[in-house]
């Protein structure tokens, strides 16, 4: 199959209450890279965060196998420290395969759940 994608994406926005409601983990508040491999090799993925008041944090890392797709809860990212609560931050997102990369975030901080997802921005 031929590969879609590109090997770089931004997501220039992210945040993560650390509030939720409902049944965890289905229903934490969360920010997820959904990232879609239709390449022939598994995508070896860096995922380096930036904040408005720190140095960058980075690379966490991510193997998404050939052919397959991993939803990554930025969330569960603990290497090379947990990413923070309650903090703005953006991610740049490099893979040595083109990959296509969607940004889910769910907030459950009220009954009344928001949920968004858009495409992160290729470069």
């Amino acid at each position: 199959m031929t590969a879609v994608g590109t090997t770089t994406w931004a997501i220039p926005e992210g945040y993560i209450p650390s509030g939720g409601t409902g049944p965890e983990p289905e229903m934490l508040s969360h920010e997820t890279a959904c990232i879609l491999n239709a390449a022939d090799e598994d995508a070896h993925v860096e995922i380096t965060l930036y904040f408005a008041d720190r140095e960058p944090v980075g690379p966490y890392r991510v193997t998404v196998p050939a052919r397959r797709t991993v939803h990554q809860r930025f969330n569960d990212l603990t290497d090379p420290e947990p990413v923070p609560r309650d903090t703005p931050y953006a991610s740049v997102i490099r893979s040595d395969v083109p990959v296509v990369v969607q940004h889910t975030r769910l907030d459950s901080r009220q009954a009344e759940n928001a949920l968004l997802s858009t495409i992160a921005h290729p470069t």
